[in-house]
């Protein structure tokens, strides 16, 4: 093992030591000196041939997924990788994709983008780019499309068994968070925020001035389906809509230096207005700081189901040669106190599961709100899965590859009154149940218990669990329907969006979507809007 590796390794272990006295030096210098006896041992004696960088990524990567799934290790090639994505040289040609069934395919494409305009569409597999052939892991897929603004690539797609060349030019083009903003029937404003990268704030704040001078009465900020990023530009959109000096959110950990408290430093844009901040299960971190705080402050009426629940913070930390590491340094506390982080990941077992219970805390009206386990919406919509089935489906891509084989068989769908009958819901539910893994943990266990009963001849007991496959998969199937239109809606949204891009998404779902329709029937109601924030249980 060369010298700069343990130096590193034991100059880490001295900052953890200056850090706080809380770490035992001799136990850490310790199971240093262990490991990298290990380690040198192997490189030198192992009977094969080792590559001790992949050994080391390797340790590294299994000792940090111990703690946390954010603490994390990116050696040199993995952070020069990720400093192309932040410059925005990479793809640029106008579309998302994702490895279905181990194939690189189009997800969607962007209006007017660079592949829009030549041809590409949702559902296209790309075999090649440049004459590369594409290899079935999303390992160095990014290098592919690596290239300087108006640079021209070749892709090479697959479409209907068939294979396409296109030939486009890249063109920079910097993705908004957020995409849209409208003001809707009655002076509601909408603004739907995405993600929360630099700038986000400002582009609110933009937003929200556009609606104002264009007097709104209400705001619906979208945070559906964001998966957080800035800290900082969460405590900004706060401060748009709350007095200057009002908490935030403070972290807290058992370093004192990350111990931090956000009040807001500006003057807000709408003290007044009254705002409805919508949630889901995949709205996480900044996208929680800002909900828990509107709640924490009877600010905002959130409406939507229960979101994610990361209630972690992360910082990135250099290490020699170029690599560095994400660390878990603290947790983020609303202003009534709670800490909305729903995975305990301490487990003395190893294993990580949800918290049982929960603390009741107040917002400044009274009202109770719970910790450690996201934001609980006031006005919850939807149900809950019994096996997280749209997950599932989502996961599986079976709304998206349903409305791929549907807009190939109706091309010309009217976007103002598009609805899916009962019958067409029918196909779709046989058409998850017949070709995607849609299957219950009940199920798992009940197959390895089959096989293990098999193996011991154990006959009586396989006809047995043969019934019990039979009860669930009629359980699964009535699920289906228990959750149909929630389903339904996700189907014609993904149905839209495939033909009508997200723009014509956006229109579609503001006038079909039952979060949004519950979010303007609030704002059109201030006695049901006050009610909410003003309610004491």
């Amino acid at each position: 093992m060369k010298k700069h590796t343990v130096y590193g390794l034991l100059f880490l272990a001295g900052v953890l030591f200056t850090s706080s006295i809380k770490f035992d030096f001799f136990e850490i210098s310790k199971q240093l000196e262990i490991y990298n006896t290990v380690f040198k041992n192997i490189n030198m004696n192992y009977v094969e041939k080792t590559e001790p960088s992949r050994l080391m990524k390797t340790s590294l990567t299994k000792m940090l997924s111990s703690l946390d799934p954010y603490t994390t290790y990116s050696s040199e090639d993995d952070v020069e990788n990720a400093k192309i994505l932040r410059s925005g040289n990479i793809a640029g040609i106008g579309v998302t994709f994702s490895f279905i069934n181990k194939k690189l395919t189009i997800i969607e494409t962007y209006k007017d983008g660079a592949a829009d305009r030549v041809g590409i569409r949702p559902g296209d597999v790309i075999t090649s780019v440049n004459g590369v052939k594409v290899s079935n892991s999303k390992d160095g897929v990014e290098s592919l499309f690596l290239g300087k603004n108006n640079s021209t690539f070749s892709i090479t797609v697959l479409r209907d068994k068939a294979e396409k060349v296109f030939s486009l030019k890249k063109r920079t083009v910097k993705s908004k968070a957020v995409p849209t903003f409208k003001l809707l029937e009655n002076n509601i404003g909408y603004i739907p925020l995405t993600k929360f990268t630099k700038g986000a704030a400002k582009e609110v704040e933009s937003a929200l001035k556009f609606l104002l001078i264009d007097e709104a009465k209400g705001i619906i900020l979208d945070l559906r389906n964001n998966p957080g990023g800035i800290l900082g530009e969460a405590v900004d959109i706060v401060n748009l809509f709350v007095k200057k000096g009002q908490l935030v959110v403070s972290t807290r950990s058992n370093i004192d230096k990350y111990n931090i408290t956000y009040v807001t430093k500006n003057q807000p844009l709408g003290l007044e207005i009254p705002v409805v901040v919508l949630i889901n299960e995949k709205s996480a971190s900044a996208s929680e700081i800002v909900a828990g705080a509107l709640q924490d402050i009877d600010r905002a009426v959130i409406v939507g189901k229960r979101s994610f629940g990361k209630g972690l913070v992360q910082r990135v930390v250099p290490l020699p040669y170029g690599s560095q590491m994400k660390m878990t340094i603290s947790k983020y506390y609303t202003p009534s106190g709670r800490c909305i982080q729903a995975i305990d990941y301490s487990g003395e077992d190893g294993n990580s599961e949800n918290y049982k219970e929960k603390g009741v805390f107040f917002t400044s009206n009274g009202r109770k709100v719970y910790d450690k386990g996201g934001v609980l919406p006031d006005v919850v919509i939807g149900k809950k899965s019994k096996f997280n089935l749209v997950n599932t489906l989502k996961k599986e891509r079976c709304f998206f590859n349903y409305a791929l084989a549907y807009v190939k068989l109706n091309p010309k769908i009217n976007k103002n009154n598009f609805e899916l009958n009962k019958e067409e819901y029918k196909k779709f539910v046989a058409y998850c149940l017949e070709n995607y893994h849609v299957v219950l943990e009940t199920e798992k266990m009940v197959e390895k218990i089959s096989f293990l009963s098999e193996k011991e001849g154990l006959l009586e007991t396989l006809a047995e669990l043969n019934k019990l496959n039979i009860v669930l998969k009629k359980e699964k199937k009535a699920e289906f329907y228990r959750m149909e239109d929630e389903i339904l809606e996700l189907l014609e949204e993904q149905i839209i969006k495939t033909l009508y891009y997200y723009e014509g998404y956006y229109d579609f779902s503001l006038k079909n979507n039952m979060n949004i329709k519950k979010a303007k029937s609030i704002l059109n109601s201030p006695e049901d809007y006050f009610s909410i924030l003003k309610k004491y249980e």
